[in-house]
């Protein structure tokens, strides 16, 4: 009777660690790059135009070694104007009552999207893949630009 229940607790055992493996790997595919993504630091930098100091993001070399790739991200669409297609949108980590604007989630979880084609506006999560482009300097854009984006897939 020990040996039975001691295997069937190795067969079960094997068996969510099969699955928790199998989630993790889509888990990590669907959000690593935002996890990259939120490697940055702050450092406060003073601004001449604005007179005070503003935080400037610092980010990681993980993050830089991204800069110019094509990436894939799965997230939610931002509308900006209206429920419509968009070539250039807010795309977010969140669903928009949690996003950076609404919901108090960091910078790092939003990134401005310039698509070569309109994307439909989905409340579901989409996948968008473009190249990535890192800003540091322009307080009056996001720190993180997808360009060149276009729809991979919809939920």
């Amino acid at each position: 009777m020990r040996k039975l229940f001691f295997m069937c607790m190795v067969i079960g055992l094997s068996l969510s660690l099969g699955a928790q493996d199998g989630a993790d790997a889509s888990t990590t595919k669907d959000v690593s790059i935002w996890k990259t993504l939120s490697k940055i630091t702050y450092k406060k930098e003073y601004d001449e135009f604005l007179g005070f100091k503003i935080d400037k993001p610092v980010f990681a070399d993980v993050v830089k070694d991204l800069e110019g790739q094509e990436v894939e991200v799965k997230g939610y669409i931002i509308p900006v104007e209206g429920y419509k297609s968009h070539s250039e949108f807010i795309f977010s980590a969140y669903p928009y009552n949690m996003c950076f604007f609404c919901g108090g989630a960091g910078p790092e979880t939003v990134m401005e999207v310039e698509s070569a084609e309109p994307v439909e506006y989905s409340a579901e999560q989409v996948v968008l893949k473009g190249k990535l482009v890192l800003n540091a300097d322009d307080i009056n854009r996001l720190m993180y630009l997808l360009v060149d984006a276009r729809l991979v897939e919809a939920d």
